[in-house]
C-alpha cells in the first residue's frame, strides 16, 4: 500500500482477543513495529466483524477461542463480506483442530501469541502481498491434511428402531428377492427371514412387500431402478 509521495503507507491492523491483558499487550507491541498502525481492537468475533465494517483494516489479527462468535466463524464472515481485509490467526493453540477451521474459513496467516515483532511484521507483509503467512510446519501439515483420503459418510441410522438384520432384509425385499433368495444371501433359514419380515412389518406398520419397497425407497435404504427411455 502506497501513501502520498510514493511512501509506503503502514498496514492498518485490528487486534481481536478475548483476554484484555493479552490484547493490550499485543496492541502495545504492534505500536512499536515499523509499517503497522493499530486502528482498533475487540474482545470477540462479533466485535471483529463490526470493527472491520467500520474501519476497513488491511489485516485482522484474530484469536480463535472466544465467546459469542469464535475466530473461525468471524473469519468466515469477514472474508465473505469484506474480502479486502485479510485475517491472520493469532492463538496460543497450535493444534490442527483449532487452526484448520480458520484456514478453511479464509485465514491467510498463522501466528502464536509468543511471536516476536519480526514474525508479526513478516506475516502481515506476506498476507498483504498475496502470500500465505504460514510457518513451514503448518504448511506441511496443511498439505498432509489435504492429501488425506476423505472418510466415508456414516451409514444412516435404521428408521423405526429396525435392527441391522431387519434393515438388511428390507433392502433385499426392495431388490426384488424372494424369501428363499434372501435366506441364501444371508445364509440363514427361510423361517428366520420370515421372522425378520414379521418384526419389521410390525415396527413400521407395513402390510405387504409393495409397501416395504416404497418404504425402503422413501427412507433412502434402496434406490429405485433407473428407467431408461426406449
Amino acid at each position: 500500500m502506497t501513501g502520498e509521495g510514493g511512501a509506503k503507507a503502514p498496514a492498518r491492523v485490528v487486534v481481536v482477543d478475548d483476554q484484555t491483558v493479552v490484547r493490550e499487550g499485543i496492541v502495545m507491541l504492534l505500536g512499536l513495529l515499523p509499517g503497522i498502525e493499530v486502528v482498533g481492537s475487540g474482545g470477540d468475533g462479533e466485535e471483529a466483524v463490526r470493527l472491520v465494517a467500520e474501519l476497513a483494516p488491511d489485516v485482522v489479527l484474530m484469536d480463535l477461542r472466544m465467546p459469542r462468535v469464535d475466530g473461525a466463524e468471524a473469519t468466515r464472515r469477514i472474508r465473505a463480506e469484506y474480502p479486502g481485509t485479510q485475517v491472520v490467526v493469532l492463538t496460543t493453540f497450535a493444534d490442527d483442530d483449532s487452526l484448520f477451521p480458520a484456514l478453511r474459513a479464509g485465514a491467510r496467516g498463522y501466528l502464536t501469541k509468543d511471536a516476536g515483532g519480526d514474525e508479526i511484521v513478516r506475516a502481515v507483509e506476506d498476507v498483504l502481498s498475496g502470500d500465505a503467512g504460514l510457518s513451514p510446519r503448518i504448511q506441511r501439515r496443511l498439505l498432509e491434511r489435504l492429501s488425506e483420503p476423505e472418510q466415508p459418510a456414516p451409514a444412516p441410522e435404521p428408521p423405526d428402531g429396525l435392527t441391522t438384520r431387519e434393515t438388511e432384509v428390507l433392502v433385499l425385499i426392495a431388490e426384488g428377492m424372494t424369501n428363499q433368495e434372501i435366506a441364501r444371501a444371508m445364509q440363514v433359514s427361510t423361517a428366520t427371514v420370515k421372522t425378520h419380515i414379521n418384526n419389521l412389518f410390525a415396527k413400521t406398520g407395513l402390510k405387504d412387500r409393495a409397501q416395504a419397497v416404497r418404504y425402503a425407497y422413501g427412507h433412502g435404504l434402496a434406490k429405485p431402478p433407473t428407467v431408461r427411455p426406449g
